[in-house]
């Protein structure tokens, strides 16, 4: 959890770097996306709680998928359209076990991970309620 930008070239070159034995390094990012009246977006977390279920969440997709490695940014607090708002890696032997592992975090990240995004657009302000969709993606993950 940090409330500072990333580089997420030299996250994933650092992430990279080092494991010989990785078939494959998968990386996603996820940015605040854009439209014409979104200002910008404000992810609010309790400090503590959340970098302990993330940290709980990494643990499970590293035994789940035999990782070499895996890597969660998160960050909080205001950003604009365009800039990174997380990060995952995942570094396995083979390149079905860095994808799946990858996918697991993201839909982990987006639908029970405790934050919470208020979006700011030209007439007002809300909260951003969970999608449907989001949880069904997690929900595919329950007996694997």
């Amino acid at each position: 959890m940090q409330a500072a930008p990333f580089d997420f070239g030299a996250e994933a070159g650092a992430f990279a770097q080092g494991h010989t034995q990785a078939g494959a390094i998968v990386t996603f990012t996820g940015v605040v996306r854009g439209d014409d009246s979104l200002t910008r977006m404000e992810i609010e977390h309790y400090p503590g709680m959340t970098e302990r279920a993330l940290e709980q969440i990494a643990r499970e997709a590293m035994d789940r998928w035999s990782l070499a490695d895996c890597l969660v940014i998160h960050r909080h607090g205001p950003m604009v359209p365009g800039e990174a708002i997380m990060m995952v890696a995942t570094a396995a032997r083979h390149r079905a076990d860095a994808f799946a592992a990858a996918e697991f975090l993201m839909d982990y990240l987006k639908s029970r991970a405790p934050f919470w995004k208020k979006e700011y657009r030209e007439g007002g302000a809300g909260w951003v309620a969970a999608k449907d969709a989001d949880e069904a993606a997690l929900g595919r993950w329950d007996g694997d």
